[in-house]
């Protein structure tokens, strides 16, 4: 069994989807002994956001062809997109930042969107080929949106990771929510509280 850990925000130690993540792995080492775990820290190492150049990389045939921050750029989607293929869990931590991710992590998710490998366009539709694998996302937001009249406008995090996710096939979803965290130690407290329960349920079954 492997597992992929994905980190995100950019705070470090103050990060509260860095410290459930961490949870969340111990949780799954716990359950899984003997597993292997690949850890990416998508902000202290970044991917380039996408500019011309290098979105032009799919369309070229040899690497010759390729120049090379192309180069570079073939290499790290096959990296990315080997580390992905290769999990059998896959653990993202994705703070809410603005009611959406981080650019770093959506710098990130564009390199796993590759035609033919992660997804193909069918006579009925597109068809994720990354299937077959289960999806642990660790949400953490500032204020409090699930269940109130803000989360259908606001909601640009959740909502986006599911359906890209989906895209690629990885239904297989879990969502381990803590919000309001910036709303007061009492609130924070709870919502890692139950983060953290909830954590703990997680791969119960495995460890059975």
């Amino acid at each position: 069994m492997k597992l992929l850990h994905i980190d995100s925000s950019p705070l470090g130690q103050a990060s509260v989807s860095r410290q459930l993540t961490a949870a969340v792995v111990q949780a799954w080492q716990q359950a899984n002994p003997a597993g292997e775990v690949v850890y990416r820290d998508v902000a202290a190492v970044a991917p380039a956001h996408l500019d011309g150049e290098l979105l032009q990389v799919a369309k070229f045939g040899a690497n010759q062809d390729l120049s090379p921050a192309q180069q570079a750029e073939r290499a790290l989607v096959d990296s990315l997109v080997g580390e992905l293929l290769a999990a059998d869990v896959v653990v993202i931590g994705a703070p809410m930042y603005n009611f959406s991710v981080p650019s770093q992590l959506k710098a990130y998710l564009d390199r796993l969107a590759q035609p033919g490998r992660t997804f193909r366009y069918t006579e009925s539709g597109p068809q994720g080929l990354a299937g077959g694998r289960k999806v642990v996302i660790v949400s953490s937001r500032g204020g409090k949106y699930a269940g109130t009249p803000y989360e259908a406008a606001l909601d640009h995090q959740e909502a986006y990771l599911k359906a890209f996710l989906g895209f690629l096939g990885l239904t297989d979803v879990t969502i381990v929510r803590a919000e309001g965290v910036a709303m007061g130690p009492e609130s924070k407290a709870g919502a890692l509280e139950a983060a953290t329960t909830q954590i703990g349920a997680l791969f119960l079954a495995e460890a059975a």
